[in-house]
């Protein structure tokens, strides 16, 4: 049965997941961090032949950054900026004042150098900048990731994990990687028991103009996304999405490929929480009752 009230519910009870009143901001229990632990492990071992570089960053990125990929173009809706308090005394206390008076307080604030972390991929691609080794370079990220869509359905969160893989350099074989990943993926989330399908996809672009871009992207075949029925059998979730930028970011960043020409860049992403939660629907809210194969897998 699939029914989003009921599915929220049988986390809460359970144990998996802990309400905080903000929609799509709910905390994890033990058990849902051990499941999500457990599948990071096992991408980790299904990758660890490629020899990917480990980086790790803090989940804010400079609003410069945010600036030059052109993301407040395209996604407005989904940014995160964070204010702080930059006032005097006078000031403070007027803040002090407004809340205790249960009062709007937020003009008192002001814009700081960071916003929320977007894409798990982003931070990446300034250490590119320059000239690739031959054969390029690999790189994965746990990263965690803000987009402002607040609701009620457990699997669209505010904040959650992505585990990513962003490979640069010649165009012929960052695509020759992403579609090896696409089937790599595609095995490993059907050997966990997870009906698991590929299908071409876009970006959520904002506005007219972002109808357009996201039709060029389908068109170009640029984005795939797995999809696993969790809360709808006829809108199945998107668990893991593969993406082709063409030569977006190293264009930005000025990333050469070894003979100099310019650099092409993709990523893969595993959604940490939604993969979770494709496990908890098709196997139950009780881990130890599980298929054996799976349990193994995931080190349960």
């Amino acid at each position: 049965m699939y029914d989003i009230e009921t599915f929220y519910a049988g986390l809460v009870e359970h144990g998996l997941i802990l309400p905080t009143g903000i929609r799509g901001g709910y905390g994890r229990g033990a058990v849902f961090e051990k499941i999500l632990r457990g599948f990071n492990e096992l991408v980790s071992r299904t990758a660890a032949p490629d020899g990917a570089e480990e980086m790790t960053f803090p989940p804010i990125v400079a609003r410069t950054l945010i600036e030059k990929v052109g993301y407040m173009n395209s996604f407005p809706q989904l940014a995160g900026s964070v204010h702080s308090f930059f006032g005097n005394e006078a000031q403070a206390r007027d803040i002090t004042s407004r809340t205790q008076a249960g009062e709007r307080w937020e003009d008192l604030l002001d814009i700081t150098e960071v916003m929320l972390t977007p894409a798990a991929c982003y931070p990446v691609y300034p250490v590119f900048s320059g000239l690739l080794p031959n054969g390029g370079r690999l790189v994965t990220v746990l990263n965690w990731v803000y987009r402002h869509e607040p609701s009620d359905e457990p699997t669209r969160l505010q904040s959650f994990r992505m585990r990513e893989y962003i490979r640069v350099g010649r165009s012929e074989d960052v695509v020759a990687w992403r579609d090896a990943w696409l089937l790599r993926s595609l095995e490993l989330l059907r050997g966990l028991g997870l009906a698991a399908q590929s299908d071409v996809a876009s970006d959520p672009f904002f506005g007219r103009a972002g109808k357009m871009m996201a039709a060029n992207q389908v068109d170009q075949r640029l984005k795939f996304e797995i999809l696993v029925p969790v809360i709808s059998e006829e809108k199945p979730t998107a668990i893991c999405s593969f993406n082709w930028h063409q030569d977006h970011f190293s264009s930005k960043f000025g990333i050469r490929n070894a003979d100099e020409s310019l650099a092409s860049t993709a990523c893969l992403g595993f959604g940490l929480e939604r993969v979770t939660l494709a496990l908890i629907k098709a196997h139950g809210y009780d881990p130890q009752r599980w298929p054996e194969a799976v349990r193994a897998q995931l080190s349960l």
